[in-house]
């Protein structure tokens, strides 16, 4: 016969997600350049970093908006049968932030044409992703006490005070053994459609059971 480990009440799992149309896009990218003495990386690196602020000036993003950090230099080889030098590289990273998601692609067309030659990521978010996490919390909140009062309805109790409250991480490998019992609230299809940012949480609630 299986044991109850926790005889203290009903249990119940909750989760839910609030959608937003993204008004923040972020990008990440690099300026490397490839030359064979550091003085010629150096410079030839120099120009580019130039005409990519100038750009992303032009384009209406802030300085306070843009990361970059300080020129690295290291040198290049080529491996196969033997190694052979290339050069000394040059390179510098540049984090972007703009809220004008209508401009993004002239604006990589622009990077590139000035030099930037490695994209690594472009990320849209939102700037109240807070209020919308919050907002998730509380729907996951109604969610599982939604479930619990089902549970006691269906066996003939009446729930009682909340005893516990556990915070869940939506996306956090184990939260199966939760999310296997009930999808109330999860995030639908229609919810991760492309172009919206879904802001997820989740909450296991723990009630007694009311007597007399």
């Amino acid at each position: 016969m299986q044991m109850v480990r926790k005889p203290w009440g009903v249990a119940a799992y909750g989760a839910a997600s609030v959608k937003a149309m993204p008004d923040l896009v972020r990008a990440r990218f690099m300026v490397v350049r490839l030359e064979q003495t550091p003085s010629e990386a150096f410079a030839s690196a120099n120009r580019a970093v130039q005409a990519v602020r100038e750009t992303l000036r032009r384009h209406g993003v802030p300085d306070s908006a843009v990361e970059r950090s300080r020129l690295g230099l290291k040198s290049s080889w080529a491996y196969g049968t033997e190694r052979k030098f290339l050069g000394y590289q040059c390179q510098a990273a540049f984090s972007v932030e703009s809220g004008n998601l209508e401009d993004v692609q002239p604006l990589l067309v622009d990077l590139v044409d000035a030099g930037a030659n490695e994209i690594e990521a472009v990320d849209f978010d939102v700037t109240g992703k807070g209020e919308m996490r919050a907002e998730a919390r509380r729907k996951a909140v109604k969610a599982a006490r939604r479930k619990a009062e089902l549970y006691a309805e269906a066996a003939g109790v009446r729930l009682g005070a909340v005893l516990h409250i556990d915070d869940v991480d939506p996306e956090q490998v184990g939260t199966e053994r939760y999310m296997s019992h009930s999808s109330a609230g999860a995030a639908s299809g229609e919810d991760l459609a492309p172009g919206h940012v879904v802001v997820s949480a989740a909450v296991v609630l723990g009630f007694a059971i009311a007597h007399g």
